[in-house]
């Protein structure tokens, strides 16, 4: 007993023409990858929205001057979400309405010419982009938060590590690598170095989030359709 025959004919008795690379059920494979590229992004950008929103907000009690410099993190979390966007309008698309003509299939018509190859190509393409964006909105996240905190603390002066002597506050009481000790200025130069480590950081965890995206595109576009049948 074929039973891989009887399964395809189970899902598509209905109809008098069935092709096993066009199942009636190749439709809600290509969809699943439409949601999967809007549902991961958006939760991978709201993870980094909220990571980074957190500490923007905290470090912006001490330190309000730099909370529009510190936004960064929430922008590029934001920028996720519109990868899923972009792949998920073009998958979406691509999926064709099964045919409906009375001159197809003995005049019942609701012939699907979308294939299980079609299908399959979608769903990756929805889960590379998707779970690119939720990794690159975890990574944003989590280093948006300790280097918006960071950035906040040394603008700020706050004395994380305690000492005895009176005349060091904060991370004053730490030379930089120049050799610059304490009173040496308003710690700008370090807080610089910070920041820029922490673009750093965030620039390529972004680009994790755009390698899916490159590859949720193109694999979008491998495509198979099934032939019309005989009258």
């Amino acid at each position: 007993m074929n039973y891989y025959s009887l399964f395809h004919r189970f899902l598509d008795s209905d109809l008098n023409y069935s092709d096993p690379l066009c199942p009636s059920y190749a439709s809600c494979l290509g969809y699943l990858g439409v949601t999967s590229a809007v549902l991961f992004s958006n939760f991978g950008s709201a993870w980094g929205t909220w990571k980074s929103g957190v500490s923007i907000v905290h470090t912006g009690i001490r330190h309000p001057e730099s909370v529009m410099k510190n936004v960064i993190p929430i922008v590029m979390a934001g920028v996720l979400g519109i990868y899923g966007l972009i792949v998920a309008v073009i998958l979406a698309e691509s999926i064709p309405i099964p045919l409906k003509s009375s001159d197809i299939n003995g005049g019942k018509g609701g012939v699907n010419s979308y294939s299980l190859y079609s299908s399959l190509a979608h769903l990756c393409a929805g889960l590379c982009v998707g779970l690119s964006g939720l990794a690159a909105g975890g990574c944003i996240g989590i280093v948006g938060d300790a280097g918006v905190r960071a950035v906040g603390y040394r603008a700020s002066q706050i004395s994380l590590f305690p000492s005895s002597s009176g005349d060091k506050i904060g991370y004053d009481s730490i030379p930089d690598a120049g050799g610059s000790g304490a009173g040496g200025g308003d710690g700008g130069d370090d807080q610089n170095k910070l920041f820029v480590g922490m673009l750093i950081m965030l620039i390529f965890s972004e680009a994790l989030a755009l390698y899916g995206l490159i590859v949720a595109l193109i694999v979008s576009q491998h495509t198979y359709s099934c032939g019309l049948p005989v009258a």
